[in-house]
């Protein structure tokens, strides 16, 4: 009787530490990125004085959050093994049409749907050629990338437009709410929307689902093409709710805005531990990804290293994340599995 009862604690206990073995491989790099954010917290507020001032920890979520916003809704379409890179353009349109009509005397209220409406028009565009028309979607949102800054910069003739503080508008970007500023908490509220529903409905199944196997899914009855559709048109509304943050914030629109803003944005979402090439995401690792590329621009500014190389990190870690991605960390949950 005693032998057999060790015997049963002895499986008891394998069974569950193969399941907390097996929990870590699939959160390994959400892990690891948790760390290095905590790292670079800790080396940062001992290394610049400023860093860890309620004031400066406030503007730094300012910050983020139009990076954290689109990065929240590049993890669908990266998810479905898919790439946005017009999001930055879409920006700079969505802030400089913001800026045009409200100085030509447009409703505020009316100026900001029809932005939104823009950013999802974007979107269906870049959906219907990626995932109706087969076209791949790097050259298809490369391709909107090109048109959309272009249209921008007809649209401002190179020139930035103010936006009258007078318009309840500008405190979407310059309000705060109880003292933390308004784009953080919608920032908040879009990253927690997004995880539930990419983790609790049956949507965000299927976007996973398309990333790792689209014809098995496809087979099933779903309809990938609208699932694809689906994903591109968040990005646009998306990027251009962070193009009305930026120009709320900053008080004018310009076409210059959202200059390599698809670079930090993708570099979030693998760096948090999405598949470039589909079927896994985590998007609290998404969340921690743009904390960390925040973190280190706010705290490389206030040792006043030059702004010239935030660029350049930001370039050298998308390059590690994505050796970590298809090497490293595939490496390891195949250990673990």
């Amino acid at each position: 009787m005693t032998a057999t009862g060790t015997g049963t604690s002895q499986r008891v206990v394998t069974t569950r530490s193969a399941r907390a073995n097996a929990h870590i491989g699939r959160h390994a790099q959400t892990i690891a990125i948790a760390v290095v954010l905590v790292a670079l917290l800790i080396f940062f507020a001992f290394s610049a004085d400023r860093f860890a001032t309620t004031g400066n920890l406030l503007n730094l979520l300012r910050q983020i959050a139009p990076t954290l916003i689109v990065a929240t809704a590049m993890t669908f379409v990266i998810s479905t093994a898919g790439i946005d890179l017009s999001v930055g353009s879409t920006v700079a349109l969505s802030g400089s049409l913001l800026a045009i009509v409200l100085q030509h005397g447009w409703n505020p209220t009316v100026a900001l749907i029809a932005i939104l409406a823009l950013g999802a028009l974007i979107g269906f565009v870049n959906g219907w050629f990626s995932s109706y028309q087969n076209i791949p979607p790097f050259i298809v949102t490369l391709a909107m990338l090109s048109i959309m800054r272009g249209t921008a910069l007809r649209a401002t003739e190179g020139y930035s437009t103010p936006i009258s503080g007078d318009l309840w508008i500008v405190q979407i970007g310059q309000g705060r709410i109880a003292g933390v500023p308004v784009p953080a908490i919608l920032a908040v509220v879009v990253a927690l929307v997004g995880w539930l529903v990419l983790t609790r409905t049956p949507f965000g199944r299927y976007v996973i689902g398309l990333g790792s196997n689209g014809e098995s899914l496809r087979r099933t009855g779903v309809n990938t093409r609208k699932v694809g559709l689906t994903v591109y048109m968040l990005t646009g509304v998306a990027a251009a709710v962070a193009g009305v943050l930026i120009a709320t914030r900053l008080s004018s629109g310009s076409s210059n805005a959202g200059s390599g803003f698809e670079l930090e944005v993708i570099t979030a979402v693998v760096l948090g531990g999405t598949s470039l090439f589909g079927g896994r995401a985590s998007m609290l690792g998404t969340i921690l990804g743009a904390l960390t590329l925040g973190v280190i621009a706010n705290g490389l500014v206030l040792l006043h290293v030059s702004p010239f190389y935030v660029q350049i990190v930001q370039g050298a870690i998308l390059l590690l994340a994505i050796f970590a991605n298809s090497k490293v960390w595939a490496k390891f949950g195949a250990i673990r599995k």
